[in-house]
């Protein structure tokens, strides 16, 4: 769903700007609570693999595709804040540079495919993970979360174009088409990110931000009646983390996963449009987007302009996010050790 340049006006550009920085600004200082010297490595790492997962568009209708928006994923993992950092490297770098994404469009892309997406899967996996607990209970609630969070993102691109778009839509229309197909799109977002939890819980169910705490306590109960309850026999807390060098095994695995992904599995996505691009040609305001400012450079359209592999185009990526990401959530991280 990235938004090319031209689809916007001024005003709504610079305003959607306005907002997508107002909201980095505030999840730069709120990722205090959720990053550490242990967990800040994790959010480069789901950086890295959003943006993989991201090539791997897959067909929801004839001549469709969808990819991951990764916003709930994010959210679930590291925490809400930190998921809003995560997605803003990850759409910085795709317009920079691999012309994904307008440059005047990042403050939308920013807004509608950052904030909306974790802000409306996070509220899905809050509420659902208040009815249903376990491991069990906290992957449907990804799968609600991720499934909700795509067509909640599509209408704020619908409104957004109703107040500032460059052509006239009826809105009606463009809200039904664009809520219809990114509506299946979310359910392969969903099962992306249910497959994605659920693995990361059986693992390390430590590194899931959003299981913390979530489980009810063990109660004991003695043969004279008396109930003892078992603090810690949940969902691990923070502090029941093992020690930092079993950490290095697990991340160099996802490392190692996502650089797959982005090399390899890359070259059997769907070369159809995504969901804005073909509702955008069949309501009539495809030829709105203009040329991207970077769209000639070597890595553009994923190493299609330079003629690079797309797997070594994916695989720079991973490292130009990695990076990135990895360094934001250490300088965004507490430095005393203990969230605040």
């Amino acid at each position: 769903m990235h938004v090319p340049d031209g689809f916007f006006n001024v005003a709504t550009s610079v305003s959607a700007g306005a907002v997508a920085a107002a909201g980095v600004a505030v999840c730069l200082r709120g990722a205090r609570r959720e990053l550490d010297d242990r967990t800040a490595p994790m959010a480069g790492l789901v950086a890295a693999f959003i943006f993989a997962v991201q090539m791997l568009n897959f067909p929801v209708a004839a001549g469709t595709s969808g990819h991951l928006l990764g916003g709930a994923l994010a959210a679930i993992l590291v925490g809400p804040y930190t998921g809003v950092l995560c997605m803003a490297v990850v759409l910085l770098v795709q317009a920079v540079f691999f012309a994904d994404g307008g440059l005047t469009a990042l403050g939308v892309n920013v807004t509608i495919m950052g904030l909306v997406t974790v802000l409306a899967g996070w509220a899905v996996f809050r509420v659902v993970t208040g009815f249903a607990r376990g491991k069990g209970g906290v992957t449907a609630a990804a799968f609600l979360a991720a499934l909700v969070s795509v067509p909640a993102s599509a209408l704020v691109f619908t409104l957004l174009f109703w107040l500032g778009g460059t052509a006239p839509i009826s809105v009606g229309a463009v809200a039904a088409a664009m809520g219809g197909v990114h509506l299946l799109i979310g359910i392969g977002e969903g099962v992306i990110t249910a497959v994605t939890v659920g693995a990361v819980l059986a693992v390390r169910p430590d590194l899931v931000y959003g299981a913390r705490g979530l489980a009810k306590p063990l109660v004991l109960r003695g043969a004279d009646g008396e109930s003892t309850t078992v603090a810690g026999s949940g969902a691990p807390e923070p502090a029941a983390a093992p020690a930092g060098g079993r950490l290095k095994p697990f991340l160099l695995g996802g490392v190692g996963v996502t650089l797959l992904l982005a090399g390899l599995v890359s070259f059997v996505a769907s070369p159809d449009p995504d969901g804005l691009e073909a509702v955008a040609e069949n309501q009539g305001f495809g030829e709105q987007a203009g040329e991207h400012a970077f769209g000639g450079w070597a890595l553009a359209d994923y190493g299609e302009v330079g003629g690079i592999p797309v797997g070594i185009a994916g695989i720079i990526g991973v490292g130009l996010v990695l990076l990135i990401a990895g360094a934001v959530a250490f300088a965004a991280r507490n430095r005393d050790g203990v969230r605040a």
